[in-house]
């Protein structure tokens, strides 16, 4: 951070600051008691086109929580009356979205651990680099203002959770449905080109008492049977792409759980095999929450060459934990956003946002489920790369035609 004393900030309005061009401008709250860093934080912020309120201790903070809504929290954790921690905790009384970034000149593993286990998003040690500060600011108010926009859609579409299958003979139907797993392939097409831009591969089977893949999933999940059913999935999918180099991306649907199986990461899996033309989907409607090490599971699939998209955003867990864990690729829009969405203005402007901060982000959206010309329409002009659904075709054993629509 800058060394050099600078003036004390007060309320300061971003549209009176000189804006740099596609920055996400936001109000942040800094609190810190050491009156040149509270400096140096605040003129490296207000430069950048910030709106900075600052507090000299962390009751002083409190009380402008209570105030005004901030989008993004920096905080020492050493302060006091108050100390950072005691602040974050206030803060999600408040708002449960908001990024609270600590920040500390005395790291310890025990206060690392508190700060991750009380939901910081960030965990910085002075002297800390302004770039890198400016950097973390900016990435916590963009995955804020998702954790907003899809609150807005969870309560626009409410949720849509799938019931539990029958107890009664659940485990020999759970094998019969492994014997009769099969995959069907649903085209992904790009909008820009109308050309083939990969495959999702979607879990059948011919297991009546188990009718749709969320069944089989419950199933799977009351015989504490996840794993074999991960294996099998993957296995499966992977099969046709071998021998197929013109199929696209394939697509692969990932139960969180699955992301604790070393055969996903082992490189004699047969989706290993393949990595590099493989993305994960990871759904919104499941937590990561008792997934430990998170980012460096994620890094390995990475670093094999695997790419991770986000299914079903906008109808899943409400905040920025998929997200900022996650830092996907590509995500995909849920299905519910899209339907009738050239029919109603409050769907245009939530996908219009959601597509332009995805792209910002560097990510590519997809709408999927589209079903009409209209609904495709619509889709491209507000920003969607990609599209997936009945109206180019429906899903089919490896691989199907498909088309603009008419």
């Amino acid at each position: 951070m800058p060394e050099e004393p600078v003036e004390p900030s007060g309320d300061r309005s971003s549209a009176s600051m000189p804006l740099r061009k596609g920055l996400p401008h936001g109000r942040i709250l800094i609190a810190d008691d050491e009156p040149m860093l509270l400096r140096g934080f605040d003129r490296v912020l207000s430069r950048a086109g910030y709106e900075v309120i600052t507090a000299n201790d962390g009751q002083q903070a409190a009380e402008l929580l209570n105030q005004m809504e901030f989008d993004a929290i920096v905080s020492d954790i050493s302060m006091p009356g108050m100390n950072g921690i005691q602040l974050l905790r206030r803060a999600r009384e408040r708002d449960l979205d908001v990024p609270v970034l600590l920040v500390t000149g005395a790291p310890a593993i025990e206060t690392a651990v508190e700060a991750l286990e009380y939901g910081a998003f960030q965990y910085l040690t002075k002297p800390v680099d302004s770039k890198q500060f400016e950097q973390c600011v900016d990435k916590a108010v963009q995955l804020h203002r998702m954790a907003v926009m899809k609150r807005e859609a969870l309560a626009l579409l409410g949720t849509n959770q799938s019931l539990a299958g029958d107890r009664a003979g659940l485990e020999a139907s759970f094998e019969r449905a492994i014997d009769t797993l099969w995959m069907a392939y649903q085209p992904i097409v790009r909008a820009r080109d109308h050309a083939l831009f990969g495959h999702e591969a979607l879990l059948r089977s011919k297991e009546p008492t188990l009718p749709h893949p969320g069944a089989i999933l419950d199933a799977a999940e009351r015989l504490d049977r996840l794993p074999e059913l991960g294996r099998t999935i993957r296995a499966a999918a992977a099969m046709p792409v071998h021998d197929n180099p013109e199929s696209g991306l394939l697509f692969v649907n990932l139960h969180t759980r699955d992301l604790l199986d070393p055969t996903l990461t082992s490189p004699d899996s047969p989706l290993s095999r393949i990595a590099g033309r493989v993305v994960l989907e990871i759904t919104e409607r499941a937590s990561l929450n008792e997934i430990k090490d998170i980012p460096s599971r994620v890094a390995q699939l990475r670093s094999m060459g695997f790419q991770i998209a986000i299914d079903d955003l906008g109808a899943g867990y409400a905040g920025l934990t998929s997200f900022a864990l996650l830092e996907p690729e590509i995500v995909k829009l849920d299905m519910t956003l899209v339907r009738n969405v050239h029919k109603q203005s409050t769907k245009q402007k939530l996908i219009r946002s959601m597509a332009a901060l995805c792209k910002d982000m560097g990510m590519m959206v997809v709408g999927e489920g589209v079903e009409s010309v209209e609904e495709r329409d619509a889709l491209v002009e507000l920003g969607c790369d990609l599209l997936q659904g009945y109206l180019f075709a429906k899903p089919a054993p490896a691989f199907p035609s498909f088309s603009w629509g008419t």
